[in-house]
């Protein structure tokens, strides 16, 4: 497993992977890697969980958006789901663009986003709500952390324009 020691930053090289793409282009799931898309301006935007009501609203504002951001970057949705409750996902609120499933949680890992969280007392692991947009050749260009769902494409518009 491949852990990130430090925070990622603006600027350093984006960590690698490779992980099962669902929808899309991608269909019913094929492997798809980073180092696979070098040269265009990707965005992993990482979530907690499918189906649930912020991550409904964040992923329908993107799919909402998809005319005008599928233009500027490649989109990729990553949370730890499986590849079929991607599917369903992707069905029930027919999102254009691909989810990646991080079962094994190396992407969550090595973007750093798998953190410690808190819900009414209960302290759990899970997926924080950021999203990376990745400029052409590989290095980070923006890092937005810590998202609120509702302003999630407002503000990836406004990065995803200064990245290209």
């Amino acid at each position: 497993m491949n852990i990130q020691s430090k925070q990622l930053e603006r600027g350093d090289p984006a960590p690698d992977f490779r992980a099962v793409a669902v929808g899309g282009e991608y269909g019913t799931g094929s492997e798809v890697s980073l180092n696979e898309l070098r040269g265009t301006p990707v965005v992993l935007y990482f979530y907690p969980k499918d189906d649930t009501p912020g991550c409904t609203i964040q992923a329908c504002g993107l799919r909402d958006a998809w005319s005008e951001l599928g233009k500027h970057a490649r989109i990729f949705g990553v949370s730890v789901d499986s590849a079929a409750s991607h599917s369903k996902f992707i069905g029930k609120y027919n999102l254009p663009f691909p989810l990646l499933s991080d079962t094994a949680k190396e992407i969550v890992n090595a973007y750093g986003v798998w953190v410690e969280k808190s819900m009414y007392g209960r302290k759990y692991m899970g997926a924080e709500r950021s999203t990376f947009v990745i400029g052409r050749d590989g290095r980070i260009a923006a890092i937005l952390r810590k998202v609120k769902p509702e302003e999630h494409v407002d503000l990836l518009r406004d990065a995803v324009q200064d990245a290209v």
